[in-house]
C-alpha cells in the first residue's frame, strides 16, 4: 500500500490539529497534501512549513496574500473545495455551514470523506445523500458517537433488517443533573466548562443545552437511515461508551474508549482498516464505573426541538441549525441568558415554513431564513 494523501479542511481547529497529530504518528502511511483555513493565517503558515503540503487554501481574501508571501513555492487559493483534488481522504473539520462545499466535492469526486462538519449533513442531507452513491465515495463520520455506531454496525451482515435501535450517548455537559431554576443565571464561562471534552466554544455550548445531541440524532438518521422512533439518547457522564447499537435479537454492541478524538480521526483515515496507534486505549485499573441515566427533557428542551425538526424533514434541520448558531452567538456575546437559547430557537421554528429542498440553493435559502428569523426574534 502506498502513502494515503490527506487533505484537512479547517486545519487550525481542534479536529484539524488532531488530524495532524494522527498523521505524524504514522508518517510512513499518511501525508498531509492540503491545508485549508478561514482566517487563521499564522497557524496555517506554521503548519505548512512543517508539513510541506501541495496546496494551502485561505478563504479570507485579506489574509491570503500574507500567507502566499510566507509560503513561496506552495500554491495558495481561496476555494475550500480545491483541497479535494490532491487527496485520497478529506477530513472536513470546518465549523458551520461553510463546510458544505467540501462535503459535496469530496463525495462527487468519489473519495473518502471524514466528516466532522455535522452541519453540512444535517442541513443539506437531501442534497448530500444522492452523492453517497458515487462510485468510490465513502462517508466516514468523525465524531465519537457516529464513529462508534459505524463500528458497531460492522458486527451485522444485514444492518438494514437487524438493527432494532441506535442509542447515542451524551455526556450531559456541564449542567447534568441541574434544574431549570438553578440554570437561570449561569455564566458563559460555566457553560464553556465541559467535563470531558475539549472543543470549540459553539459546540461546547451546544453540548450544554443538548442541542449538539439533538443534531447528532438528525445526523444518525441521515447517516444510517434509522427512523427517529428508533434513535434514543442516554446520558453517560464518563464518555467512555461512545454509542451503542441494539439488534433484533436483543444483543447490544457498544464501542468503548477513553475520550480522544484522535481515535475517530484515525478510524476515518484508515477505513476500512484500522491504524496501528492506540489512541484512547482504556486502562481498566483506573475505570471503576460506568453510569447511565435518561436525559432531562424538561430542562434541556433543545433535544426535542431537534427531534421535531428531524421528523419534519426537508429544510427544517437547516433552519434549526442556522437559528441555533445565531442564538448561541448571542449567548456567547452576553446578550441573552443560557435558559433563553431554547426559547429563541423554538420561536424561530414556530415561524419557519418547511419545504423540500431540491438544490444547494434551497438549503442555503433555508439557512439564511433561519438566521434572519433568529436575528429578528433576538432584536425584539
Amino acid at each position: 500500500m502506498g502513502i494515503t494523501r490527506v487533505a484537512i479542511a479547517g486545519s487550525s481547529g481542534s479536529i484539524g490539529t488532531q488530524t495532524i497529530e494522527v498523521v505524524l504518528a504514522e508518517p510512513d502511511k499518511y501525508r498531509v497534501t492540503a491545508l485549508a483555513v478561514g482566517s487563521s493565517s499564522d497557524i496555517v503558515i506554521e503548519q505548512a512549513r512543517l508539513l510541506k503540503p501541495e496546496l494551502v487554501v485561505v478563504t479570507n481574501e485579506a489574509l491570503r496574500s500574507e500567507v502566499a508571501t510566507a509560503l513561496p513555492g506552495i500554491p495558495v487559493t481561496g476555494n475550500l473545495a480545491d483541497v479535494v483534488g490532491v487527496a485520497d481522504v478529506v477530513i472536513n473539520g470546518v465549523v458551520g455551514f461553510a463546510g458544505l462545499s467540501v462535503t459535496l466535492e469530496t463525495l462527487r469526486a468519489g473519495k473518502t470523506l471524514g466528516l466532522a462538519n455535522k452541519e453540512s449533513l444535517i442541513a443539506a442531507g437531501p442534497v448530500v445523500q444522492p452523492l453517497r452513491a458515487t462510485p468510490g465515495a465513502q462517508l466516514v463520520p468523525v465524531d465519537s458517537e457516529h464513529c462508534a455506531i459505524h463500528q458497531c454496525l460492522r458486527s451485522s451482515s444485514r444492518p438494514a433488517s437487524e438493527v432494532s435501535r441506535i442509542v447515542l450517548t451524551a455526556s450531559g455537559g456541564p449542567f447534568r443533573g441541574r434544574s431549570a431554576e438553578s440554570l437561570a443565571s449561569v455564566t458563559v464561562n460555566e457553560a464553556l466548562a465541559h467535563p470531558t471534552w475539549k472543543m470549540g466554544p459553539k459546540i461546547t455550548i451546544d453540548s450544554s443545552t443538548l442541542m449538539n445531541k439533538g443534531l447528532e440524532v438528525i445526523e444518525a438518521h441521515e447517516l444510517f437511515g434509522t427512523s427517529f422512533d428508533n434513535i434514543d439518547v442516554v446520558v453517560h457522564p464518563q464518555s467512555v461508551v461512545h454509542s451503542m447499537v441494539e439488534f433484533t435479537d436483543g444483543s447490544t454492541i457498544a464501542q468503548l474508549s477513553m475520550p480522544d478524538m484522535r481515535l475517530p480521526i484515525g478510524y476515518a483515515l484508515g477505513y476500512p482498516h484500522r491504524i496501528a496507534t492506540p489512541f484512547g486505549r482504556i486502562d481498566w485499573t483506573t475505570l471503576s464505573r460506568l453510569d447511565f441515566e435518561p436525559p432531562d427533557r424538561n430542562t434541556f428542551v433543545c433535544l426535542d426541538l431537534a427531534y421535531a425538526a428531524g421528523r419534519a424533514g426537508g429544510t427544517a434541520p437547516a433552519a434549526l441549525s442556522a437559528a441555533n448558531e445565531i442564538v448561541v452567538d448571542a449567548f456567547l456575546a452576553g446578550r441573552i441568558t443560557w435558559s433563553h437559547i431554547g426559547t429563541f430557537v423554538s420561536r424561530v421554528m414556530e415561524k419557519f415554513v418547511v419545504t423540500v429542498p431540491t438544490s444547494v440553493d434551497d438549503v442555503l435559502d433555508a439557512d439564511a431564513q433561519g438566521r434572519r428569523l433568529a436575528t429578528e426574534e433576538l432584536s425584539r
